[in-house]
C-alpha cells in the first residue's frame, strides 16, 4: 500500500516521524509530504521518504506576520501541487490543515483521512469551527486520539462510522537521540526535585493556575520550558523565586536532559481547552515520567492506566496538594513511572497505534475503490 502522509505547515514532526516509522515497519510504502520545520532539525526518516513540498519561497522570521502572509498566499498553488502529487497513493492522510475554509476544496481526490489533532480550533476565527466540521464531512474517515474525542465529534453531527480512536503514541524515539545535549549549566546545578511544565506556552494551558498552585510548595523547583504564545510579565509577577523560565524552543537534541531530570511532568490545563491529547504527556509517557493532569479532554484515559494522576481543571489546591504529594512520595513517583512505561510499551506504543492506522487505510480505500 502508497501512503501520504501530508503535514502541510510541520506542526508535528515528532508525531509525522513516529508515524511514518511505524507504518514503514508494517511494509506501508510511506512519503511524508510536508514543509521545511523552521526552529530546527528534524528527525532523519527511517523507513519513509520526506517531500518538502510546502511553502519552499515563504519569507519572514517563524511565527512572524511577513510569514503568515507569505504562507497564506503560496498554500493554494501548494495544496494543488499536492493534490496532483497524490495521484499515486492509495491513500491521502492529513495531520493538519489550518486553513479550514479553503481547505476542503483543494483536498486529493483520494481515499482521504485526518487526523483530528485539534478536536475544534482552539482560539477560533468567526466562521472557523464551521469551516472545521465541513472538512470532517469531506473526508473518508477521522482520527481521534480518545473515547472523549470520538464523543465530542460525534456530538457535533459526524458520523460515527467515520470517527476512529487510534491512542496517540508515546514518543519513545526522543530517548534515542543521536545527539543528546546536555542541560544548561545552571540547570544542572540544581540538586532539589524538579516539576516541568514543558511546550509552547498559551493561555490555556493554565499556567496562571499552575504558578498560584506553587506558592505553596517547598523545598522544589518548577522549570516552565517552552517557546511563549502569550505574556510572559503576568507569569513572571506570580513566579515565587523556585520558578524557573526557559522562554525558547527546545530542539529534541535537547528535549531528553528535562525529562530525564524532572520528578514529575504537569500538564494543568484550563477546562475550557476541548483536549483530546497531548504530545507532552506521550512525551513522559516514553520517558517514564509521573505525570499530573488535568481532568478534562483525553487525559483521564490515561490516568486510567496508572501513570498519571488527574486533579480538577483550575484548583489551585488540588494541583498544589498532588504535586507536594508527588514530590515528597518517590515510592508513588515510582509506581507511576512504572506504568507510565508499561502504557508506552502497550497500548500507547506507535506498533499498536501503526496496525490500527494501517488497517483503517485497508478500509478506505477498499471503501473507496
Amino acid at each position: 500500500m502508497r501512503v501520504q502522509v501530508v503535514d502541510p505547515s510541520a506542526f508535528t514532526p515528532p508525531y509525522d516521524h513516529a508515524l511514518c516509522t511505524a507504518l514503514a515497519r508494517l511494509g506501508v510504502d510511506v512519503e511524508l509530504v510536508t514543509s521545511r520545520f523552521t526552529y530546527g532539525d528534524v528527525a532523519e526518516p527511517q523507513g519513509y521518504r520526506r517531500r518538502e513540498l510546502f511553502y519552499r519561497r515563504t519569507a519572514g522570521a517563524p511565527g512572524s506576520r511577513l510569514r503568515r502572509v507569505t504562507k497564506l498566499m503560496a498554500h493554494v498553488p501548494d495544496m494543488l501541487a499536492c493534490r496532483r502529487h497524490a495521484l499515486g497513493a492509495d491513500v491521502v492522510h492529513f495531520q493538519w490543515l489550518a486553513m479550514q475554509w479553503l481547505d476542503a476544496w483543494l483536498l486529493p481526490r483520494r481515499p482521504l483521512v485526518l487526523t483530528a489533532h485539534d478536536l475544534l480550533p482552539r482560539e477560533p476565527r468567526p466562521g472557523q469551527a464551521g469551516a472545521q466540521r465541513r472538512l470532517y464531512d469531506r473526508v473518508d474517515a477521522v482520527v481521534v486520539h480518545s473515547e472523549y474525542g470520538r464523543r465530542l465529534l460525534t456530538g457535533l453531527g459526524i458520523d460515527l462510522g467515520k470517527v476512529h480512536v487510534i491512542h496517540h503514541g508515546a514518543f519513545e524515539h526522543l530517548k534515542h537521540q543521536p545527539i543528546e545535549l546536555p542541560l544548561p549549566d545552571e540547570l544542572a546545578a540544581v540538586t532539589r526535585p524538579v516539576a516541568l511544565f514543558f511546550g509552547l506556552l498559551r493561555p490555556y494551558k493554565g499556567l496562571e493556575v499552575l504558578l498560584h498552585a506553587w506558592r505553596g510548595i517547598q523545598g522544589a523547583e518548577l522549570w516552565i520550558v517552552g517557546r511563549p504564545r502569550m505574556a510572559l510579565e503576568p507569569l513572571r509577577a506570580l513566579a515565587t523565586p523556585s520558578v524557573r523560565f526557559i522562554p525558547r524552543f527546545i530542539s529534541d537534541a535537547e528535549l531528553p536532559a528535562y525529562f530525564r531530570r524532572a520528578e514529575v511532568v504537569v500538564l494543568p490545563y484550563s477546562r475550557t481547552e476541548r483536549l483530546d491529547q497531548s504530545g507532552v504527556l506521550a512525551t513522559a509517557l516514553a520517558f517514564g515520567r509521573a505525570s499530573v493532569v488535568t481532568e478534562i479532554g483525553g487525559f483521564p484515559e490515561v490516568a486510567a492506566t496508572g501513570a498519571a494522576t488527574l486533579v480538577p481543571p483550575d484548583d489551585p489546591a488540588s494541583l498544589q496538594a498532588e504535586l507536594s504529594r508527588l514530590l515528597e512520595e518517590p515510592d508513588e513517583r515510582s509506581r507511576a513511572a512504572q506504568a507510565a512505561l508499561a502504557a508506552a510499551q502497550g497500548p500507547y506504543s506507535w506498533d499498536a497505534a501503526a496496525r490500527k492506522t494501517l488497517s483503517l487505510y485497508e478500509t478506505v480505500a477498499t471503501a473507496s475503490g
